[in-house]
């Protein structure tokens, strides 16, 4: 059996009874940091054979590590922190197992994604898990562009180091969003620091001007606001109105061809294709 482990974010406390059952019945515990999860183990006076299987070594280890489980082993695997499989390679050691019809089960815990979600207070009931926040400035451009329409709100992980160009990024992208920055989640030190993207961007930049910003950090956008989905309607039929015209000029294509082109083009209503064909 392959035993899929989370582990505690941040708070030991954190950790599940049916994870230390796994630890303790495996044969090997598998980790992307041995150190860490050594400690882990220490904590709870588990003593277990680690090795290390991390995002350098799963490519080519991980079909040997599901060989042995098909051949009579157990072993757990743990990243450093979380819920494995969510950015780390304990997805690939899944992928591996499926492929080799190798058993395998996920023993649920601590995620700092859906702890951060809860934490920022968005009430948007829909959230969309989006990985690491691109390190390129175009990246993040066209990442963020693409959440203008995007009704949820939206969870991305970073760096601290990278956190404040990060904000910047956001706060000139999606300057009417609400952002909440979720540091330490479960740890002494745990944060919560929600307001206007911009609003929120200055006072990390103040910060790190002060002294180095530390910790695990999970940046939470909230979902789109009525003022932009009132600016985004107003770009829409702008567009559209200057398509219609350009169609009508042509005079290839009757009124109602316009309209039919209008709808599929802009995704628009029949009656406001109508208006619009109307206003041109």
């Amino acid at each position: 059996m392959l035993y899929i482990c989370a582990t505690p974010i941040g708070n030991l406390g954190d950790i599940t009874l049916r994870t230390l059952d796994a630890l303790r019945s495996a044969d090997v515990v598998c980790a992307e940091d041995t150190r860490v999860t050594g400690k882990l183990l220490a904590h709870f006076e588990i003593e277990k054979r680690l090795e290390r299987l991390d995002e350098a070594t799963i490519t080519e280890q991980a079909e040997a590590v599901i060989d042995r489980i098909a051949a009579g082993q157990t072993v757990a695997f743990c990243s450093d922190a979380g819920m494995p499989g969510v950015s780390d390679p304990g997805a690939r050691l899944i992928a591996a197992a499926q492929a080799k019809g190798v058993p395998y089960t996920v023993l649920p815990g601590a995620s700092a994604a859906t702890t951060a979600y809860v934490a920022s207070g968005f009430v948007n009931p829909k959230f969309y898990f989006a990985g690491f926040f691109p390190r390129k400035a175009g990246q993040r451009t066209e990442a963020l562009e693409a959440l203008l329409n995007f009704d949820a709100t939206v969870v991305f992980y970073e760096s601290p180091h990278r956190l404040v160009s990060a904000l910047a990024a956001i706060a000139d992208t999606l300057p009417t969003r609400e952002v909440a920055v979720c540091r330490e989640l479960t740890k002494i030190h745990e944060e919560v620091a929600r307001g206007m993207a911009g609003e929120v961007a200055a006072r990390f930049a103040e910060r790190e001007a002060a002294s180095p910003i530390k910790g695990e950090i999970a940046i939470v956008i909230g979902p789109p606001t009525q003022d932009e989905a009132q600016a985004a309607q107003v770009t829409t039929e702008d567009a559209a109105l200057a398509r219609a015209r350009e169609l009508l000029a042509s005079g290839g294509m009757t009124k109602k061809d316009v309209m039919r082109a209008l709808c599929k083009e802009f995704n628009l209503s029949r009656n406001d294709a109508y208006e619009l064909v109307h206003q041109a």
